[in-house]
């Protein structure tokens, strides 16, 4: 047997020798690589009188050495393997953006730039027809179609795109289908200053079909592959100042970079023409495309009991309606409210204030139809401006004292004064609709003053937090997504969405379906 001090144990691996101990006058130094040094015998100060036969301690040394540079190499070899398919991985997914870069900067640095034009129809154009299975499962399209702003009062065309990546954070949307807004009217008529050729649509749905690199696990378990989503147009960073108050629709990122320069917060555009690589802006995340690429702090998860068509609105009029009544005018129980113009954010107002259980609910508009449709919404009183005098008739309705809450869903300095007048003294009047830039509103500052009047601007909820509860508030049926959308279409009929909107004919809200 061994005494103490010497030990020979195997250890996990098979062959391996571990924990050898030998008596300091037994140590000798090692032979040359060519050749084993003299048997040596191992014994104990109780041992066997023969001692341990066989065993050298230089051949125990050399299995112990061999088997942990076997172990470094197989370390080696595994973290090499790694190494390589990181890069195989950054490469494939980078390759996109390294073109598009070299294709942005020679634009950008480009002194002169011909007028682009589509020469095709585009109602004979071929659209995708790849479906998110079939995007993993082939790797994904390697370009998709949106329809492109080019200037002022042009027609819209559509245009094959380099398939937008996601980066931190973001997510790739499959578009299911894009509201048609007020907002993008203003942007195609130029009343709204917006950087040029871009994509609108900023009311969507869709299904996640890819996270940028790097996104953080929690967003990934939340939004995960193939979850159906819905968007808002304000895409809150989650790191500015007002967005780490809860004040998501101020904030600075999406201001400073999405409706400045018509980029999402790293300053760069998604997406990029095809072969030209000619950058063409977003108007908040691009909808009217096949796909887009959304900041994963604006998408909330949509159950399969809401169509993806009709859920569309809940990303901008529901979502612009709910941030006036809950946040600017705060509207509780009993409280009376009137709306000026009850288009498709106006006509979401009022299922809002219904909901918040407002007692007087009342409608104005120049249009009979849409006055029609709000009694179906919820107003308890309508008002025809054209027949009649708007504030005095909301006095008559109120005893006198005015309502609450007046929205304006206009962005008309005419309706702006009358919102303000309609208020009763201490009441507030909240400003929703946007106008032809630079447009100013006029006030009796006496009246402000003396009867605390509370002006304020209200553009839309806080994605993360009030996104959800839309969500649960059209599940439920408190708030009729099938009453809102008034006009669904097919994807090259956006052109078309667009002209009837200017025209006064939508009653609701249209939706195209680039299903």
């Amino acid at each position: 047997m061994m005494g103490v001090g010497t030990t020979i144990r195997r250890g996990r691996f098979s062959g391996e020798v571990s924990n050898i101990a030998v008596d300091s006058d037994n140590e000798e130094s090692e032979s040359s690589s060519s050749s084993l040094p003299p048997t040596r015998t191992i014994t104990g100060s109780t041992g066997l009188q023969n001692g341990l036969p066989l065993l050298r301690y230089s051949f125990c040394k050399t299995i112990v050495q061999h088997q942990k540079d076997q172990k470094l190499k197989m370390g080696f070899n595994r973290y090499n393997k790694l190494v390589r398919s990181l890069i195989h991985t950054s490469r494939s997914r980078t390759t996109t953006y390294s073109c598009s870069s070299f294709y942005s900067n020679q634009w950008r640095t480009s002194a002169t730039s011909s007028s682009p034009s589509c020469s095709d129809d585009p109602k004979t154009k071929s659209f995708s027809t790849i479906s998110s299975s079939s995007y993993h499962l082939n790797g994904g399209p390697s370009y998709m179609r949106g329809a492109v702003f080019w200037e002022p009062n042009k027609p819209m065309t559509f245009e094959d795109f380099e398939m937008p990546r996601p980066k931190v954070n973001e997510v790739l949307i499959k578009t299911k289908a894009c509201g048609v807004c007020h907002s993008d009217l203003h942007v195609i008529k130029g009343e709204l200053p917006f950087s040029s050729p871009c994509v609108v649509g900023h009311e969507i749905t869709g299904e996640v079909v890819e996270h940028g690199p790097l996104t953080d696990t929690k967003t990934i378990e939340r939004l995960p592959l193939g979850a159906r989503v819905v968007g808002a147009f304000i895409m809150p960073c989650g790191n500015c100042f007002f967005c780490t108050k809860g004040q998501d629709d101020l904030c600075e990122a999406f201001f400073a970079y999405n409706r400045a320069k018509g980029t999402l917060y790293d300053g760069e555009t998604r997406l990029f023409l095809r072969g030209s690589g000619k950058p063409v802006y977003m108007y908040s995340m691009g909808g009217l495309a096949e796909y887009c690429v959304v900041p994963a702090n604006a998408l909330a998860i949509l159950p399969h009991s809401l169509p993806y068509s009709e859920s569309a609105v809940i990303g901008c009029a529901v979502f612009t309606a709910y941030g006036a009544m809950a946040h600017a005018a705060q509207v509780r129980p009993g409280d009376a409210v009137a709306v000026i113009g009850v288009g498709g954010v106006g006509s979401s107002c009022l299922q809002i204030a219904r909901a918040f259980g407002a007692s007087e609910i009342i409608a104005v508009d120049i249009q009979n139809d849409k006055l029609d449709k709000a009694k179906l919404l919820g107003a308890t009183h309508v008002v025809n401006a054209r027949t009649e005098d708007a504030v005095a008739r909301i006095k008559e309705i109120t005893g006198g004292m005015g309502v609450d809450t007046c929205v304006e869903a206009l962005g008309n300095p005419k309706t702006f004064s009358q919102c303000v007048q309609s208020v009763r003294d201490g009441g507030k009047a909240v400003m929703i609709g946007l106008t032809l830039s630079g447009a100013k509103g006029e006030i009796d500052i006496n009246h402000l003053v003396r009867r605390q009047i509370k002006v304020m601007g209200s553009y839309g909820g806080r994605a993360r937090h009030d996104l959800p509860k839309l969500v649960k508030l059209a599940e439920s049926g408190i708030f009729n997504l099938d009453a809102a959308v008034s006009r669904k279409c097919k994807f090259e009929e956006a052109g078309k969405a667009y002209e009837d909107l200017n025209k006064g004919s939508i009653i609701g809200r249209a939706v195209v379906e680039i299903m």
